[in-house]
């Protein structure tokens, strides 16, 4: 056993302080770690040698304290810890991988849900008319990403058809990823709260696993187009896609006010009321349980909407063939639905 293994825990804060990571959130990692730590060396298994078993008992311990998001934020934190060690050869495998696979399946398949249809849908976004706002929901139906994901996109993660204008010279589409792509964005996997990406300290953190080239269809084409007509001046150096029309003009848009404004959509429309939780409020995040419910069951390819969701590690992409990306892009636009 090496040195690093004497101490893995130490070993992968280390390295997060060398990749620029903020104090608060080594000590965040470091107390769940060191709390997983002490619960399998207490029964004289040292972290190297965990199986599947020992993450299971030690997430159910968890559900008894923390609410669902909570335990599955401490879990991928156990994940990427594992996830490192195997990388850099000090473990031998990742017994975190099927237990997340499982998490995942629990967060997203919540039958107590609003049942949506596709033409309800529809409806719903037929009724929202300004060009931010219907920008940024369709950005969610159609990609099933996360609210803080969105508000970090950058012009340059965006590449689309058509004239772009002015947009061209400050920088759309610009990511090396998207060269010579069909219109696609590209979700990072680095960006994290109170920490600097692209010249901006970001108020929130995007949660994939991997950064995720997810295709545009048409329709998402033309409402980003729309918006972009008429998007202010950014008051920032990454140039955010999605920029305030309100009040703090032309600074990035952040979770709370999309929060709000899908809100006001959804209360007018009779899908949220005060005091009702998930099972009845139509929220931001819904709209991902909705892509993943209607992705899924059109394709029937899970392995795909996981990928899109960002919920495929690097270790399992490498199992795919070479032109994975291109098989997503042609089941996503045969099977994604029309929302206006």
């Amino acid at each position: 056993m090496s040195s690093e293994s004497d101490d893995p825990v130490g070993y992968f804060l280390e390295d997060m302080e060398f990749h620029g990571r903020t104090a608060r959130t080594r000590e965040e990692y470091e107390r769940v770690l060191r709390s997983f730590e002490a619960s399998v060396e207490g029964e004289s298994v040292h972290p190297a040698s965990v199986s599947y078993r020992e993450c299971v008992a030690w997430v159910h311990g968890l559900r008894q304290s923390y609410a669902p998001g909570t335990v599955a934020t401490y879990a991928g934190y156990l994940h990427r810890f594992y996830g490192y060690m195997v990388q850099v050869g000090e473990f031998e495998e990742n017994p975190m991988a099927l237990v997340m696979e499982e998490i995942d399946e629990r967060i997203d398949s919540n039958p107590e849900r609003r049942d949506i249809d596709v033409a309800g849908m529809r409806e719903f976004v037929g009724r929202v008319r300004h060009p931010l706002h219907r920008a940024m929901v369709v950005t969610l139906l159609k990609t099933g990403m996360r609210v803080g994901e969105l508000c970090n996109l950058d012009l340059r993660d965006v590449r689309l058809d058509g004239d772009v204008g002015e947009y061209e010279a400050l920088g759309l589409g610009a990511r090396p990823q998207l060269e010579g792509r069909p219109p696609s964005l590209y979700v990072a996997s680095e960006p994290a709260a109170e920490e600097e990406y692209n010249g901006e300290v970001r108020s929130s953190s995007n949660k994939r696993k991997r950064s995720t080239v997810v295709p545009v269809d048409s329709e998402l084409n033309e409402v980003l187009r729309a918006w972009l007509a008429v998007r202010p001046d950014a008051r920032s150096p990454a140039e955010p896609l999605f920029a305030r029309t309100s009040e703090a003009w032309g600074t990035r848009l952040d979770p709370s006010a999309v929060q709000r404004i899908v809100r006001g959509y959804a209360e007018d429309h009779g899908w949220y009321r005060a005091g009702a939780d998930a099972t009845e409020n139509v929220t931001p995040h819904y709209f991902r349980h909705f892509f993943t419910t209607h992705l899924r069951d059109r394709t029937g390819d899970r392995g795909v909407v996981k990928y899109l969701r960002g919920d495929v590690g690097d270790d399992i992409i490498d199992t795919y063939t070479h032109n994975w990306g291109d098989r997503v892009r042609e089941v996503y636009l045969d099977n994604v639905y029309a929302v206006l």
